[in-house]
Parts: structure tokens; sequence; C-alpha cells
């Protein structure tokens, strides 16, 4: 299959144009430069000029293939106008769901298993736009569902909140190690017992190729490892790793020492993924999130 993959030299897309090629499957990769471009086409990918803003970009590409995988998303401006990256990420969703509509080609679209049932384990049944806490992100993976109505193959993998892999941390991880090593301490708030998901990238890749494959319409799975660690867990491994102390904080306290982060750290926000496994044969095979920082 010819599949065009949007994010294709991100953190997780660059694993899944990998896993892709590896599998037999030629790929189309979305690309913002040149440096990007040179990148792709080193490893036996077509390169795709293109961006999430430009929808023609998008149409195209998807009109050139057999199936879609969207995986990027605006993570450089998340923070700082999150509302705008994720109308972005509807606009690029409907665009591609056009260029699909009654083919029955897949289309695998990213949303992500935080926020959707605070304290409680999430499950692949639950639906991000029945929750009060899922944030307008939600919309996207709605909007995703629904082009099944349209005759689109369409299925949603949430990875884990927490993606890393290779001895490499992006994402929340990175943040916490720079907060800890300017702190000069390695904190956790209260009993640090919340929970939060991870998955090694090279898992959750596998996992995008075998919805690509094999997802019945309107499935939804998880790329998560396990229910969650504990966040005085990865506080610990962290603190082992920068020679410093580990210790618990307030939530009060809790914004002050990690900013725009500080209550989202606190969150307790497990996800299953028993009906991943179940529904697609996928399991988590590589190094657990702790064991991968004890070795960076």
């Amino acid at each position: 299959m010819r599949i065009f993959v949007t994010g294709a030299t991100g953190f997780i897309g660059s694993k899944i144009v990998k896993e892709l090629l590896d599998a037999g499957h030629n790929v189309i990769g979305l690309t913002r430069s040149d440096a990007s471009a040179a990148s792709l086409t080193a490893i036996g990918a077509t390169a795709h000029h293109g961006s999430l803003e430009d929808l023609d970009s998008l149409r195209s590409g998807a009109s050139l293939s057999d199936g879609v995988i969207h995986a990027a998303f605006d993570h450089d401006n998340f923070i700082t106008d999150f509302e705008a990256c994720c109308e972005t990420d509807r606009n690029a969703i409907e665009a591609l769901g056009s260029a699909l509509a009654g083919t029955n080609k897949p289309l695998v679209v990213t949303f992500g298993t935080a926020g959707i049932k605070p304290g409680d384990v999430v499950t692949e049944d639950d639906r991000a736009s029945e929750s009060l806490t899922a944030g307008p992100r939600a919309a996207s993976e709605a909007l995703a569902l629904s082009l099944a109505s349209k005759g689109v193959r369409v299925s949603v993998v949430r990875p884990a909140p927490i993606v890393y892999g290779d001895g490499e941390k992006y994402g929340l991880v990175t943040i916490l190690i720079e907060i800890a090593r300017s702190k000069g301490f390695s904190a956790y708030v209260g009993d640090g017992f919340n929970r939060w998901p991870a998955v090694n990238r090279l898992d959750a890749a596998k996992l995008y190729r075998l919805a690509l494959e094999k997802a019945s319409t309107g499935s939804i799975f998880h790329a998560v490892a396990n229910e969650g660690v504990p966040m005085r867990e990865i506080a610990e491994a962290i603190g082992r790793r920068l020679s410093v102390p580990t210790k618990s904080i307030s939530l009060e306290e809790a914004t002050n020492h990690f900013g725009a982060l500080g209550q989202l750290i606190a969150a307790d926000i497990p996800a299953s993924n028993a009906l991943t496994q179940e529904r697609l044969g996928w399991k988590p095979e590589h190094l657990g999130l702790i064991k991968d920082i004890d070795r960076a």
C-alpha cells in the first residue's frame, strides 16, 4: 500500500514511517523543509511538501495514497495557543477525510488518553466527546469518527501522554528533567501515587501500522504500555539520573515549581490497553519508562 503520513519526521512519525517501510509499504511523508525531505528520501520514502495549514497539500497527498496516518500536531505552540492548534488539527482531519470520502480507504487519526476520565481508567470504548474534561481537542476525535458515515475506514490511535524511546526524552519527561536540574531536586505532588501512562515510540509505531492494516471502521486503540506509572516513581528515576534528591511538594506549590504544567502534573490519568490487545493482537514489547530513564 502507498501510505501518506503527516508528522513523518516527528518523534513518533519517523518511527511510523520506518515501521511501514519495513512491512513493505510505500510511504509519502508530509514535510515542510528541504532537510526533512532529504531525511525521508534517504530511508526510501517519498517527500510531499506542505504543512497542516496547507489544506491543498493534505488533500493532494491523501488522494495519491491507499491510506493515511495523521500523526502530526502543532506541539510548538500548544502551550501558548492550544485552541488554535486544535482548530488546525480539525481542519487537517476534514481535508484528509474529504480526499478519502467514498473510498473506504483507511485513515488513522491521533488523539490521546489524557484528560478523558481523570481519576478513573479510560478505556477504548470511552468517547472524548462525552467527557467534560477532554478539552477542545475532543472535537478532533469526534470529527474523525464522523467520517465513517462518509465512506472512510477511520480509526483513532490514542498515544499515552508520555512517549519515549531509545534513551531519548521528549515532551513531558524532558521538561521534568530540566526543571529538576534547574531547581536542584526532582519533585512530585502530594503522595505521588497519581498515574501517567507511557509508551515506547517503537511500540506506538507498530500499533499505528496494525490500525492502518486491520482496524474496523470507528475503532479506537490505546498506545499505552500499562495503566500508568506513578509520578513518584518517575520523579525518583529522574532524581537518580541527575543525582539530585526527590521530594514531595504540595498542590499549592506545584504551579510555582512546574509552571504551566503544575496542575497537570498532579492529575491521575490512567488508561487501559486491554481492548487494543484483544482487537489487534498488539502488545508492548520494548523497555519500560523507568528502565529507559535509568539507562539514558
